[in-house]
């Protein structure tokens, strides 16, 4: 049986951690062996840079450069420790978050070149690309009133969020097989319907829970 790799995307508060947890529990009913994990802080080394680029905040800004090759170590060490051996064992593995992410808020967010992203991540990942990415999009203002910032990037302005929202939306514009859009501003019931329903069509599975 072949792996299967689905990564969530979406900006801050939009729910793809409860959504992701949610995929897992019912794969698992339907007898699939599941990973489930996240970037950063997937792995022993990842658990200490999330902590660096997400939980740590320095008197001096943290440089786009630095901090996007903090997250690129973070996802070699977990593509090579955990989301490989278990994709060639078979398993499905759920991701909250994947290179999309880098793409969208170091790329859109920040304003970094693209070309060279591309480049870095398409080596810090060995060139692994999901089977499949669910994108939960909501926007700026119903993210906010989700929550406050809880991180370092949760604290950045309404504009920096707007851009990597666009950010993603392009992206599902230009790989429109791989990246599955769901209204996020929808019932969590809905849209964990919504989401099992593409992911066992994909896995050949009956979309019965």
């Amino acid at each position: 049986m072949a792996g299967f790799f689905v990564t969530f995307e979406g900006i801050d508060k939009s729910g793809k951690t409860t959504q992701a947890a949610l995929l897992a529990e019912k794969l698992r009913k339907k007898g699939r062996d599941v990973v489930f994990t996240q970037e950063p802080g997937g792995t022993e080394l990842g658990r200490e840079i999330r902590h660096l680029v997400l939980g740590w905040r320095p008197r001096a800004a943290v440089v786009a450069l630095a901090e996007m090759l903090l997250f690129a170590a973070d996802r070699a060490q977990h593509v090579a420790e955990v989301i490989r051996p278990a994709l060639e064992a078979g398993k499905v593995v759920i991701s909250n978050r994947f290179v999309d992410s880098t793409t969208a808020y170091q790329g859109y967010g920040r304003g970094m070149d693209l070309g060279q992203l591309r480049a870095i991540q398409e080596v810090a990942s060995d060139g692994l690309r999901p089977d499949l990415t669910v994108l939960i999009d909501i926007d700026v203002a119903t993210s906010r009133e989700r929550g406050g910032a809880s991180d370092r990037l949760e604290a950045e302005n309404d504009l920096f969020f707007e851009r990597i929202r666009e950010g993603y939306l392009a992206l599902g514009r230009t790989d429109p097989n791989r990246i599955f859009r769901v209204e996020g501003h929808l019932s969590v019931e809905v849209v964990s319907q919504h989401i099992y329903a593409e992911v066992s069509n994909r896995l050949g599975l009956d979309n019965r829970l």
